[in-house]
């Protein structure tokens, strides 16, 4: 299990990556109208009086009590219509206002670049919202020019004025190094302005700083700190990495027990990691009472997301029985879905449900198409298997020198009955020139990896000199300590 990375540009008119709960989400598509209450307590036929003889003030008013049916039929057309005479007067509250019509074809066409030149004139004289928003109209395309640089410049304009979505936003930008010289201190600087005010957004990205330690010094303590406080709040990606530094113990005592209730309050939300990790945590009783059935229902729920992991598990589970009837037909379904998203483990179970018939009709070839596909992402288990499918002609033509080769990458990891079967090759000359020193070599490592090669080394003692068996120790011992060496680098 790994930290989930940074939560995207959170934002009222961008798309959120991960689920963030409704009450501390942005509520519409951009941010509202100022002055939802009129600040006039004039009888309305004052107001209008004033209205129609210029007042900028009275008519930015009276286009409120119409956008909000105050004292008068709700009439959208009529709002606009005042919040466009109070606009070309300069008064920014409403020229923001009649860009938020624009931008919503309310009582006016909809129309992105009308909303852009009110938003404009209101951001100039220093409207935080207008600011705001304008910045999210350059950042998203929405018949404007996409322009990060401006972005950048208007959301610094509202950031410097305390509006915590754009200081998470320009965050955001100095993260991914949009419209500003990518530069994660700078971005950490203004996810803390952010999270000070209890914005979960940056909460969360700033936990994300701290456990990975870019942008701040690594402090695993701090991460859990900021993760705790986006997680109260509901941000779902948030409860899934506290529920990680607690299966982890980092920045806090290690407690399954809080990993499984942080895991489910995500999990509850829809996230599908938080589903998958909840379903590991049922299925071995960590934090929970094990309960297979409790298991498969979150795996489930996650695998139906399109979660490889969790397909790949509920496959496993049908095979096994755990928490389910056992149906190798619908275990074949989930790996085979696992599989097509190029998920190494259940390319692997796919090859061997084919191999041995199980659940789809009997297929050395299919077997052997998705046991390559999972060699070659590095699986020793099917490495060896590819090799043992080389050896006898298993859906492919017999041929040692390939069986030997994928034996060889099995090897590499440690897998013992790989180091065996190249024994046995360099000890017949099969796929290889015949070579006892080496054949014996292979059989010490196959020992060493919990073999029982004893006849097999008795066998080629008969046959070699004891300088070749020296020899031999010699090759075993120098082959162990360059491994060691490569993992130490």
């Amino acid at each position: 299990m790994k930290l989930l990375a940074y939560l995207t540009f959170l934002s009222i008119l961008l798309a959120i990556i991960g689920c963030v709960s409704e009450q501390n989400a942005p509520s519409s598509s951009v941010d509202q109208k100022s002055g939802f209450i009129s600040q006039s307590e004039d009888p309305l036929e004052e107001l209008l009086k004033k209205a129609e003889s210029g007042d900028a003030k009275a008519q930015f008013n009276l286009g409120i009590r119409y956008d909000n049916g105050d004292g008068v039929i709700e009439d959208k057309i009529e709002a606009a219509k005042w919040f466009h005479k109070a606009a070309e007067q300069g008064d920014a509250k409403a020229q923001f206002n009649l860009g938020v019509m624009y931008a919503d074809g309310e009582g006016v066409p909809h129309d992105f670049e009308e909303a852009v030149k009110w938003y404009t004139q209101a951001a100039e004289q220093g409207d935080v919202n207008a600011q705001y928003n304008l910045g999210q109209m350059y950042y998203k395309v929405w018949d404007v020019n996409l322009n990060y640089n401006e972005a950048a410049k208007w959301f610094h304009k509202a950031a410097e004025q305390g509006d915590a979505k754009a200081q998470h936003n320009l965050g955001v930008m100095y993260a991914n190094g949009e419209g500003l010289i990518k530069d994660k201190r700078e971005a950490v600087k203004w996810y803390r302005k952010a999270a000070e005010q209890r914005f979960a957004g940056s909460q969360y990205n700033l936990g994300v700083a701290y456990a990975n330690g870019e942008g701040a010094n690594q402090d695993y303590n701090e991460a859990a700190k900021w993760f705790h406080k986006a997680a109260e709040q509901g941000l779902s990606n948030a409860q899934y990495n506290l529920g990680q530094m607690y299966y982890k113990g980092w920045g806090v005592n290690l407690n399954y027990s809080e990993a499984a209730k942080w895991f489910h309050k995500a999990a509850e939300q829809g996230d599908a990691i938080a589903q998958l990790s909840l379903g590991k945590m049922y299925h071995f009783g960590h934090g929970v009472n094990q309960d297979y059935k409790e298991s498969v229902n979150w795996l489930r729920k996650a695998a139906e997301q399109g979660v490889a992991e969790a397909q790949n598990n509920l496959g496993a589970s049908y095979v096994s029985g755990y928490g389910v009837i056992e149906d190798k037909i619908e275990a074949v379904k989930w790996f085979r879905m696992a599989a097509e998203q190029g998920y190494a483990q259940a390319q692997l179970s796919l090859s061997k449900m084919y191999h041995f018939g199980q659940g789809v009709n009997q297929d050395d070839k299919e077997s052997f198409n998705w046991l390559r596909k999972a060699a070659e992402q590095g699986v020793a288990d099917a490495q060896f298997n590819l090799g043992v499918a080389y050896e006898n002609g298993y859906g492919v033509i017999e041929d040692d020198k390939q069986a030997v080769d994928w034996f060889r990458e099995a090897a590499e990891q440690g897998d013992g009955r790989a180091h065996y079967n190249i024994g046995v090759h360099y000890a017949k000359g099969e796929g290889v020139t015949k070579d006892y020193i080496e054949a014996y070599k292979w059989f010490l490592l196959a020992g060493a990896n919990g073999m029982d090669v004893n006849q097999e080394k008795n066998r080629l003692r008969k046959k070699m000199t004891p300088e070749q068996i020296v020899e031999a120790q010699k090759l075993d011992i120098a082959y162990v300590a360059e491994k060691e060496k490569n993992k130490q680098k």
